[in-house]
């Protein structure tokens, strides 16, 4: 149990120690990654990005996640979903959300493109995983970009979620993977959403250690 993500984010960073003189890639997927991949980023003195992913909700239950877009278009449906919805469906809700998407590019990276990761030691965090959609998304797009080394990186996490990640990151560590998970907020004692300005906090505050480090 984690008190809140500033403490879940110093765990995760003392275990991903090992990469830090890999100069790795930090991408946190916000809005709740944003302040736990803060925190890994500080401990491992390593670069930081945002990558955007968006959950698709069913046309039917918005609320309920059927898949996941990236930024660059990288799309991940559940294999439920491919059954129950079809293409013009799915394209009218990828429609919708590329404008949220755009304005989170231009909000959180002032609409910078992405860093290179060719080559490089990337690792993707969120506050926790659970049916791991906008994960999937995100490293889809990182597979894409080349990068030596993809790892997976979380406080908490689903079992079954986790072996599906398997096929897709070299490294998966997650502190707490218990066997009743239900949600994220589960392994937390305070655990609330962010907001886009609570996320863009840490980016600002990383960009000013980053002028102190340098």
């Amino acid at each position: 149990m984690f008190k809140d993500r500033k403490d879940a984010g110093k765990k995760l960073g003392e275990a991903l120690m090992v990469y830090k003189e890999e100069h790795p890639l930090i991408v946190g997927i916000p809005r709740g990654g944003m302040e736990t991949a803060f925190y890994v980023a500080q401990k491992l003195e390593a670069e930081m990005v945002p990558v955007i992913s968006r959950k698709l909700g069913y046309p039917f239950n918005p609320e309920f996640a059927m898949g996941a877009v990236a930024e660059d278009g990288s799309l991940y449906m559940s294999s439920i979903a491919s059954a129950r919805v079809n293409e013009s469906q799915i394209q009218e809700i990828l429609e919708s959300e590329k404008h949220e998407i755009r304005r989170r590019i231009e909000l959180l990276r002032k609409g910078k493109p992405l860093p290179p990761m060719k080559g490089r030691t990337v690792i993707v965090i969120d506050d926790g995983i659970a049916t791991g959609a906008t994960l999937f998304a995100t490293l889809k797009l990182c597979k894409k970009l080349k990068p030596a080394k993809l790892i997976v990186a979380a406080p908490i996490g689903a079992p079954d979620t986790i072996l599906q990640l398997e096929e897709l990151a070299d490294k998966i560590v997650v502190l707490e993977t218990p066997a009743d998970f239900y949600a994220v907020s589960q392994g937390y004692e305070f655990f609330k959403n962010l907001s886009d300005e609570e996320a863009m906090e840490f980016i600002k505050q990383y960009e000013k250690d980053l002028k102190h480090i340098h």
